[in-house]
């Protein structure tokens, strides 16, 4: 018997016939009968809805019952601005350690009285007792055995808005209660598709109820892992353990701009977070590598661990992080590392492939045009 745990939407995703595969210790979709590539091309037209219960998801309540409070105890752990979030708003961040290295990358939502916190499955369990450990002492840590569903697309906000009107008067990065005919949710408008997009959070018993009912409109189709993770790369979006880890730094991943004003040298809340020194010298003077988008020649899909060359008799100057076959583009697509004098977009440089030295070219980031609604 596996030892996968299961998501509330577990049975649905057997009963239409996806290949289940273990991820971050459950039983997850990798892809439906249409396949990956049709996946990804609906999400990019229509809707996509994911399963995306695996995901951690954490209350974190003042004890003092002022959100301030909160706010500025999750500083001490992130080096984002969280006292400055207004009132129904999330921010990305980033939970870094002493050497300026990412432990894990996460959403943080101003709930009013609360914060909503969301990190990765994989992470769930360190991140939980890392938030304990580092703000038990003015907060309540409580995690939440919830559905998680993401709808993304630019006919997310369509299907959504048929369950209750109210989805369309949100932009990006508003969190809010959401009632679906009797459901209630915690809406975010976000994503990790590039898209126009939500995640609704939802009590694991009412998941497949709501599942079904944006299954039941014709622009929505279930969407798998394998798509989710061809869609966040043409999108440049990182993935933690592959692009981003413990000894990656924010400024290497080219992620600073994550990091808002008050928290960087001469504002108001300067430091005072895990590997501050390292990130601010970092914002300050630049790293010695950094996060590129990469673009293959042909149509050979380049990998993550694939090495990256100056000249085809050189030295390794970086590697590949993420990489795979773009179905928006029709073309490979890669992100990786590079060492900063080889940074620049439209740099040309060389991969290591099977035995052959393939050109690839420096490029910016996202591949795609964002459809996120910002207005």
């Amino acid at each position: 018997m596996s030892d996968e745990l299961r998501t509330p939407l577990h049975g649905m995703h057997v009963s239409r016939g996806a290949r289940m595969v273990p991820f971050a210790g459950y039983d997850m979709p990798v892809q439906y009968p249409a396949g990956i590539m049709k996946e990804h091309l609906h999400t990019r037209s229509a809707a996509g809805l994911f399963d995306v219960s695996h995901m951690g998801q954490v209350l974190v309540r003042p004890k003092s019952g002022r959100i301030e409070d909160a706010a500025a105890a999750l500083e001490s752990l992130i080096p984002m601005d969280v006292l400055g979030l207004g009132d129904g708003r999330q921010r990305y961040g980033l939970f870094t350690n002493d050497t300026g290295g990412i432990l894990d990358d996460l959403m943080f939502a101003n709930r009013g009285d609360h914060l909503f916190v969301v990190v990765n499955a994989a992470c769930k369990a360190d991140d939980i007792a890392h938030l304990e450990a580092g703000l038990g002492a003015a907060c309540t840590i409580e995690p939440l055995e919830r559905g998680l569903i993401a709808l993304q697309g630019p006919q997310a906000e369509t299907a959504l808005a048929r369950l209750n009107a109210d989805v369309r008067l949100m932009r990006f990065m508003d969190v809010r209660e959401v009632d679906f005919k009797g459901i209630r949710t915690i809406v975010s408008r976000s994503g990790y598709s590039g898209e126009d997009g939500y995640e609704i959070s939802v009590d694991a018993d009412q998941a497949q109820d709501l599942a079904q009912w944006l299954l039941d409109y014709p622009e929505v189709d279930l969407i798998g892992l394998g798509a989710r993770d061809s869609l966040r790369l043409e999108a440049g979006l990182c993935l933690h353990g592959h692009d981003i880890d413990t000894n990656t730094a924010p400024v290497e991943a080219a992620l600073e701009w994550a990091i808002q004003p008050a928290r960087r040298s001469g504002g108001a809340r300067a430091g005072g977070f895990p590997g501050a020194e390292v990130i601010l010298r970092q914002i300050a003077e630049g790293a010695t590598r950094r996060r590129v988008g990469l673009l293959p020649e042909g149509r050979a899909p380049m990998r993550e661990g694939t090495e990256l060359f100056a000249a085809e008799d050189g030295p390794a100057i970086g590697a590949i992080t993420s990489g795979g076959f773009g179905p928006t583009l029709g073309a490979p697509v890669a992100m990786g590392y590079v060492a900063i004098d080889h940074a620049a977009p439209g740099t040309r440089l060389f991969a290591s492939l099977r035995g052959k030295m393939l050109p690839v070219t420096v490029a910016k980031m996202p591949f795609i045009r964002p459809g996120y609604k910002r207005t």
